[in-house]
Protein backbone atom coordinates (compact mmCIF):
# COMPACT_ATOMS: atom_id res chain seq x y z
CA UNK A 1 0.00 0.00 0.00
CA UNK A 2 1.38 3.09 -0.90
CA UNK A 3 1.91 5.88 2.10
CA UNK A 4 0.01 8.79 3.08
CA UNK A 5 0.59 12.32 1.63
CA UNK A 6 0.52 14.94 4.23
CA UNK A 7 -0.67 18.46 4.15
CA UNK A 8 -1.20 21.41 6.49
CA UNK A 9 -4.16 23.47 5.55
CA UNK A 10 -3.82 26.80 7.59
CA UNK A 11 -6.34 29.69 8.45
CA UNK A 12 -4.43 32.75 8.01
CA UNK A 13 -6.49 34.46 11.64
CA UNK A 14 -5.37 35.25 14.66
CA UNK A 15 -1.93 35.65 13.64
CA UNK A 16 1.18 37.51 11.92
CA UNK A 17 2.74 37.50 8.36
CA UNK A 18 6.21 35.90 10.35
CA UNK A 19 4.19 33.19 11.77
CA UNK A 20 2.68 32.18 8.63
CA UNK A 21 5.76 32.65 6.46
CA UNK A 22 7.76 30.71 8.90
CA UNK A 23 4.91 27.60 8.28
CA UNK A 24 5.05 27.08 4.92
CA UNK A 25 9.11 27.50 4.91
CA UNK A 26 8.48 24.70 7.69
CA UNK A 27 6.26 22.45 5.74
CA UNK A 28 8.70 23.15 2.52
CA UNK A 29 11.60 22.16 4.34
CA UNK A 30 9.85 18.88 6.31
CA UNK A 31 8.71 16.57 3.79
CA UNK A 32 4.90 17.93 3.91
CA UNK A 33 3.75 17.43 0.25
CA UNK A 34 1.09 20.24 0.15
CA UNK A 35 -0.04 24.01 1.94
CA UNK A 36 -2.95 25.63 1.38
CA UNK A 37 -4.51 28.68 2.93
CA UNK A 38 -8.03 29.14 3.14
CA UNK A 39 -10.69 32.02 2.10
CA UNK A 40 -13.10 34.23 4.38
CA UNK A 41 -12.65 37.38 5.44
CA UNK A 42 -13.95 36.38 8.86
CA UNK A 43 -13.04 33.52 11.23
CA UNK A 44 -15.50 30.78 12.27
CA UNK A 45 -15.94 32.44 16.05
CA UNK A 46 -15.63 35.98 15.70
CA UNK A 47 -15.42 39.07 13.30
CA UNK A 48 -12.87 40.63 15.46
CA UNK A 49 -10.02 38.06 15.12
CA UNK A 50 -7.68 39.69 12.72
CA UNK A 51 -7.77 37.67 9.07
CA UNK A 52 -5.55 37.84 6.10
CA UNK A 53 -6.36 37.00 2.46
CA UNK A 54 -5.94 34.21 0.28
CA UNK A 55 -4.59 35.56 -3.05
CA UNK A 56 -1.84 37.59 -1.86
CA UNK A 57 -0.64 34.85 0.60
CA UNK A 58 -0.58 32.73 -2.44
CA UNK A 59 1.84 34.79 -4.29
CA UNK A 60 3.79 35.15 -1.15
CA UNK A 61 4.11 31.15 -1.46
CA UNK A 62 4.76 30.73 -4.36
CA UNK A 63 7.80 33.17 -3.97
CA UNK A 64 9.30 31.72 -0.85
CA UNK A 65 8.93 27.38 -0.94
CA UNK A 66 10.77 25.68 -3.55
CA UNK A 67 9.14 22.15 -4.09
CA UNK A 68 5.94 22.61 -1.83
CA UNK A 69 2.30 21.90 -4.24
CA UNK A 70 0.34 24.81 -2.91
CA UNK A 71 -2.79 26.54 -3.20
CA UNK A 72 -6.65 27.47 -1.34
CA UNK A 73 -9.01 25.27 0.02
CA UNK A 74 -11.33 26.64 -1.54
CA UNK A 75 -11.94 29.91 -2.68
CA UNK A 76 -15.49 31.06 -2.77
CA UNK A 77 -17.18 31.26 -6.10
CA UNK A 78 -19.04 34.33 -5.25
CA UNK A 79 -16.13 36.60 -4.11
CA UNK A 80 -14.20 37.09 -6.89
CA UNK A 81 -14.89 37.75 -10.77
CA UNK A 82 -14.21 34.65 -12.31
CA UNK A 83 -12.02 36.26 -14.77
CA UNK A 84 -9.96 38.23 -12.06
CA UNK A 85 -9.34 35.20 -10.64
CA UNK A 86 -7.95 33.49 -13.37
CA UNK A 87 -5.80 35.97 -13.73
CA UNK A 88 -4.58 35.82 -10.57
CA UNK A 89 -4.09 31.78 -10.60
CA UNK A 90 -2.03 32.28 -13.87
CA UNK A 91 0.00 34.76 -12.09
CA UNK A 92 0.83 32.77 -9.01
CA UNK A 93 1.59 29.81 -11.11
CA UNK A 94 4.29 31.23 -13.32
CA UNK A 95 6.03 32.98 -9.74
CA UNK A 96 5.84 29.38 -8.11
CA UNK A 97 7.04 27.56 -11.50
CA UNK A 98 3.66 25.67 -11.58
CA UNK A 99 2.65 24.38 -8.26
CA UNK A 100 -0.33 25.81 -7.79
CA UNK A 101 -3.33 24.03 -7.40
CA UNK A 102 -6.54 25.70 -6.51
CA UNK A 103 -10.17 24.68 -4.94
CA UNK A 104 -13.73 25.71 -5.24
CA UNK A 105 -16.16 26.26 -3.32
CA UNK A 106 -20.38 27.33 -2.62
CA UNK A 107 -19.33 28.83 0.28
CA UNK A 108 -20.95 28.81 4.29
CA UNK A 109 -19.84 31.26 6.27
CA UNK A 110 -23.40 33.59 6.15
CA UNK A 111 -22.18 36.81 8.26
CA UNK A 112 -19.28 37.51 6.17
CA UNK A 113 -21.57 37.60 3.47
CA UNK A 114 -24.07 40.07 4.75
CA UNK A 115 -21.45 42.04 5.50
CA UNK A 116 -19.60 42.31 2.76
CA UNK A 117 -22.80 42.37 0.46
CA UNK A 118 -22.63 39.34 -0.94
CA UNK A 119 -26.08 37.82 -1.60
CA UNK A 120 -25.88 34.83 0.88
CA UNK A 121 -28.19 32.48 -1.25
CA UNK A 122 -29.51 28.80 -0.79
CA UNK A 123 -27.71 26.07 -0.49
CA UNK A 124 -29.00 25.26 -4.18
CA UNK A 125 -28.21 28.15 -5.60
CA UNK A 126 -24.96 28.35 -4.52
CA UNK A 127 -24.32 24.64 -5.71
CA UNK A 128 -25.16 26.24 -9.15
CA UNK A 129 -22.62 28.87 -8.59
CA UNK A 130 -20.23 26.35 -7.75
CA UNK A 131 -20.91 24.47 -11.17
CA UNK A 132 -20.73 27.51 -13.70
CA UNK A 133 -17.82 28.69 -11.94
CA UNK A 134 -15.72 25.46 -12.47
CA UNK A 135 -16.96 25.08 -16.10
CA UNK A 136 -16.42 28.71 -16.43
CA UNK A 137 -12.17 28.67 -14.76
CA UNK A 138 -11.62 25.39 -16.05
CA UNK A 139 -12.50 27.35 -19.79
CA UNK A 140 -10.69 30.29 -19.31
CA UNK A 141 -7.17 28.38 -18.28
CA UNK A 142 -7.46 26.10 -21.33
CA UNK A 143 -8.87 27.55 -24.39
CA UNK A 144 -8.02 30.40 -26.49
CA UNK A 145 -11.32 32.58 -26.53
CA UNK A 146 -14.50 31.89 -24.32
CA UNK A 147 -18.07 32.84 -24.12
CA UNK A 148 -20.06 31.66 -21.53
CA UNK A 149 -23.63 33.27 -20.78
CA UNK A 150 -24.76 31.43 -17.13
CA UNK A 151 -26.59 32.66 -14.80
CA UNK A 152 -24.16 34.18 -12.52
CA UNK A 153 -21.09 34.01 -14.97
CA UNK A 154 -21.09 35.79 -18.39
CA UNK A 155 -18.15 35.72 -20.53
CA UNK A 156 -17.59 36.96 -24.26
CA UNK A 157 -14.91 35.79 -26.46
CA UNK A 158 -12.46 36.58 -22.92
CA UNK A 159 -9.04 35.66 -23.13
CA UNK A 160 -6.37 34.83 -20.48
CA UNK A 161 -3.10 34.93 -21.73
CA UNK A 162 -0.59 33.61 -20.75
CA UNK A 163 -1.84 30.42 -19.76
CA UNK A 164 -0.99 28.62 -16.53
CA UNK A 165 2.79 26.75 -17.03
CA UNK A 166 0.90 23.52 -16.23
CA UNK A 167 -0.59 21.55 -19.49
CA UNK A 168 -3.82 21.22 -16.39
CA UNK A 169 -3.60 23.53 -13.57
CA UNK A 170 -5.58 21.05 -10.96
CA UNK A 171 -9.08 22.04 -9.50
CA UNK A 172 -10.42 20.86 -6.48
CA UNK A 173 -13.97 21.00 -5.39
CA UNK A 174 -14.19 21.39 -1.51
CA UNK A 175 -17.12 20.00 0.86
CA UNK A 176 -18.88 17.10 1.87
CA UNK A 177 -22.16 16.23 0.24
CA UNK A 178 -22.79 13.14 -1.12
CA UNK A 179 -25.26 14.25 -4.01
CA UNK A 180 -24.38 18.05 -5.51
CA UNK A 181 -20.78 18.36 -4.53
CA UNK A 182 -19.71 14.66 -5.33
CA UNK A 183 -21.00 15.09 -8.27
CA UNK A 184 -20.07 18.30 -9.20
CA UNK A 185 -16.43 16.72 -8.61
CA UNK A 186 -16.75 13.78 -10.90
CA UNK A 187 -18.22 15.70 -13.48
CA UNK A 188 -15.47 18.40 -13.59
CA UNK A 189 -12.24 18.66 -11.09
CA UNK A 190 -9.05 16.66 -10.85
CA UNK A 191 -9.85 16.13 -6.92
CA UNK A 192 -12.23 15.92 -4.02
CA UNK A 193 -11.51 17.86 -0.67
CA UNK A 194 -13.55 16.78 1.72
CA UNK A 195 -13.34 18.15 5.53
CA UNK A 196 -14.00 17.05 8.81
CA UNK A 197 -15.19 13.35 8.23
CA UNK A 198 -14.60 10.67 10.26
CA UNK A 199 -12.59 6.82 8.34
CA UNK A 200 -16.29 5.48 8.18
CA UNK A 201 -17.70 8.30 6.51
CA UNK A 202 -14.29 8.28 3.81
CA UNK A 203 -15.63 4.84 3.02
CA UNK A 204 -18.92 6.13 2.01
CA UNK A 205 -18.00 9.12 0.52
CA UNK A 206 -15.47 7.69 -1.73
CA UNK A 207 -18.31 5.47 -2.69
CA UNK A 208 -20.66 8.13 -3.67
CA UNK A 209 -17.92 9.57 -5.54
CA UNK A 210 -17.53 6.26 -7.26
CA UNK A 211 -20.85 5.92 -8.11
CA UNK A 212 -21.32 9.30 -10.00
CA UNK A 213 -17.86 8.90 -11.86
CA UNK A 214 -20.00 5.82 -13.23
CA UNK A 215 -23.04 8.13 -14.05
CA UNK A 216 -21.09 10.72 -15.57
CA UNK A 217 -18.72 7.70 -17.49
CA UNK A 218 -15.81 9.15 -16.12
CA UNK A 219 -12.84 6.50 -14.28
CA UNK A 220 -12.87 7.12 -10.97
CA UNK A 221 -9.24 6.52 -10.82
CA UNK A 222 -8.68 10.57 -12.35
CA UNK A 223 -10.68 12.33 -9.47
CA UNK A 224 -7.93 12.03 -6.81
CA UNK A 225 -9.44 12.58 -2.82
CA UNK A 226 -8.41 14.28 0.66
CA UNK A 227 -9.28 14.40 3.68
CA UNK A 228 -9.07 17.46 6.34
CA UNK A 229 -8.73 17.01 9.75
CA UNK A 230 -8.22 19.21 12.50
CA UNK A 231 -4.59 19.28 14.08
CA UNK A 232 -5.00 19.62 18.26
CA UNK A 233 -1.99 16.71 18.96
CA UNK A 234 -0.58 17.16 22.48
CA UNK A 235 3.14 17.58 22.57
CA UNK A 236 3.18 14.03 24.84
CA UNK A 237 0.60 11.74 25.92
CA UNK A 238 0.13 12.85 29.73
CA UNK A 239 -3.21 13.68 30.09
CA UNK A 240 -2.65 16.93 31.29
CA UNK A 241 -1.04 17.33 28.04
CA UNK A 242 -4.07 16.24 26.23
CA UNK A 243 -6.73 17.82 28.15
CA UNK A 244 -4.57 21.54 27.16
CA UNK A 245 -5.25 20.65 23.44
CA UNK A 246 -9.16 19.94 23.96
CA UNK A 247 -9.49 23.14 25.85
CA UNK A 248 -7.89 24.35 22.73
CA UNK A 249 -10.16 22.81 20.47
CA UNK A 250 -13.37 24.23 22.47
CA UNK A 251 -11.53 27.67 22.25
CA UNK A 252 -11.21 27.62 18.24
CA UNK A 253 -13.83 25.85 16.92
CA UNK A 254 -16.59 25.49 19.57
CA UNK A 255 -17.79 23.22 22.22
CA UNK A 256 -19.23 20.50 20.14
CA UNK A 257 -16.14 20.11 18.55
CA UNK A 258 -14.39 17.29 20.53
CA UNK A 259 -17.22 15.05 19.66
CA UNK A 260 -17.44 15.33 16.25
CA UNK A 261 -15.41 13.89 13.73
CA UNK A 262 -12.42 14.74 11.83
CA UNK A 263 -10.27 16.09 14.63
CA UNK A 264 -6.76 14.67 15.64
CA UNK A 265 -6.85 14.48 19.26
CA UNK A 266 -4.17 13.72 21.94
CA UNK A 267 -0.66 12.57 21.85
CA UNK A 268 1.59 11.17 19.22
CA UNK A 269 0.84 7.82 20.23
CA UNK A 270 -3.10 8.36 19.83
CA UNK A 271 -2.57 10.85 16.67
CA UNK A 272 -0.62 8.07 14.70
CA UNK A 273 -3.76 5.29 15.81
CA UNK A 274 -6.03 7.60 14.23
CA UNK A 275 -4.05 8.13 10.89
CA UNK A 276 -3.92 4.63 11.00
CA UNK A 277 -7.38 4.45 10.80
CA UNK A 278 -7.64 6.88 7.84
CA UNK A 279 -4.89 5.16 5.98
CA UNK A 280 -6.56 1.43 6.87
CA UNK A 281 -9.88 3.37 5.15
CA UNK A 282 -8.32 4.09 2.08
CA UNK A 283 -7.38 7.70 2.12
CA UNK A 284 -4.06 9.09 0.93
CA UNK A 285 -3.95 12.23 0.88
CA UNK A 286 -4.52 14.01 5.05
CA UNK A 287 -4.47 17.54 4.99
CA UNK A 288 -3.81 18.91 8.84
CA UNK A 289 -5.84 22.02 9.37
CA UNK A 290 -4.08 24.47 11.72
CA UNK A 291 -5.51 27.57 13.46
CA UNK A 292 -2.71 29.99 14.76
CA UNK A 293 -0.88 30.65 16.97
CA UNK A 294 0.86 27.27 15.81
CA UNK A 295 1.87 24.64 18.08
CA UNK A 296 5.56 24.45 17.12
CA UNK A 297 6.50 21.83 19.42
CA UNK A 298 3.56 19.59 18.76
CA UNK A 299 4.11 19.95 14.67
CA UNK A 300 7.47 18.97 14.89
CA UNK A 301 6.88 16.37 17.48
CA UNK A 302 4.48 14.85 14.55
CA UNK A 303 6.97 15.61 12.01
CA UNK A 304 9.70 13.63 14.03
CA UNK A 305 7.63 10.75 15.35
CA UNK A 306 4.41 10.78 13.39
CA UNK A 307 4.47 11.35 10.18
CA UNK A 308 7.35 8.89 9.55
CA UNK A 309 5.08 5.69 10.37
CA UNK A 310 3.05 6.57 7.18
CA UNK A 311 5.58 7.40 4.65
Amino acid sequence: MPGLSFGIHVGPQDTTIDELRRLWRFADDHGFDWLSVWDHFYARTSDLIPHYEAVALLAAIACETRRLRFGCMVFAVQFRNLGLLAKSIVTIDHLSGGRLEIGLGAGWHEPEYRAFGYPFLTAKERLDQLEEGIQALRRLLTEDAVTFQGRDVQLANARILPKPLQERLPLWIGGAGERRTARIAARYADGWNIPYISPEDYRRKRAALEHWCEVEGRDPATVRDAVQVGFYMARSDDQRAVSAARERLVRQVGPQAPEQPGYLIGGPAAVAEQIAAYSEAGVRSLNLAIRPPVDWQALEIFVDQVMPQFR
